[in-house]
């Protein structure tokens, strides 16, 4: 195994440059987590209507779901363990944070895409991001004891890394916005051009929901608009789709 990049100079920020690489192959490319089922009822028509509908996804859905497990997987790493229990409370803690987290996807193509797109960012971790967090979050995919989320995988990966929690979870949601934005521009399409522009403004409200995940407890895990839902749900049974969700 090779030495975790932290440990060389400025190791945490190139770790997080790869982590969020948009060529990273997760998937991301396929998955639109509703956007086309707007698309097709021309709500999402156009730059500017793409920004809005990224702007609720990010408020409403991505706050209280993968970017609210980011750092609950970040702290469940410092969870305080005896040395009688071996870590058992830390391991306690993201198997609760892993059920949650596929129990409150309630559209299957959500639920679904969490679980794909987290066992490829395990596998490209243990590849090119290892760590120790990582390798046990792996063994309780392994086991079944865990599903295995991309949220999570992306949380233990950035601590292993030495990243700081709220960086962690800005470039999580920031990683996630230009993911569905290069998705517009396929999808819409709204050119390369204004895709940037949409980035351009969805910087302030990323550092804004990095802000209010801080203020979340795990009581708020789920918490996520219906109409998304709704919306997500009829992508399933859609006549004709370019996305996988």
């Amino acid at each position: 195994m090779s030495v975790p990049s932290s440990t060389t100079p400025h190791g945490s920020v190139l770790a997080l440059l790869q982590l969020c690489d948009s060529a990273l192959p997760t998937g991301a490319f396929a998955h639109t987590f509703g956007m086309e089922t707007y698309l097709q009822r021309g709500t999402v028509h156009d730059e500017a209507t793409f920004r809005e509908w990224l702007a609720q996804f990010v408020d409403h859905q991505l706050v209280y779901a993968d970017g609210l497990a980011v750092r609950l997987a970040a702290e469940a790493c410092a969870v305080s363990c005896s040395a009688a229990d071996n870590g058992q409370a830390s391991v306690d803690a993201l198997i609760e944070l892993d059920a949650l987290m596929y129990a409150q996807a309630l559209p299957s193509q959500v639920r679904r895409a969490g679980v794909t797109m987290g066992k490829r960012l395990l596998d490209i971790g243990q590849l090119s991001l290892p760590g120790p967090r990582l390798d046990r979050y792996a063994q309780l995919v392994d086991t079944g004891a865990c599903h295995g989320h991309q949220s999570i995988a992306f949380g233990l990966i950035g601590t292993d890394h030495g990243v700081p929690t709220p960086s962690l979870v800005a470039a999580y949601l920031f990683s996630t916005v230009t993911a569905l934005t290069q998705n517009a521009v396929r999808g819409i399409p709204i050119g390369q051009n204004a895709g940037q522009r949409v980035l351009g403004t969805m910087r302030d409200r990323v550092a804004r929901a990095e802000q209010q995940i801080r203020k979340l407890t795990i009581d708020d895990l789920g918490a996520v608009s219906p109409g998304l839902e709704i919306a997500q749900m009829q992508h399933e049974t859609q006549r004709a789709r370019m996305f996988m969700s």
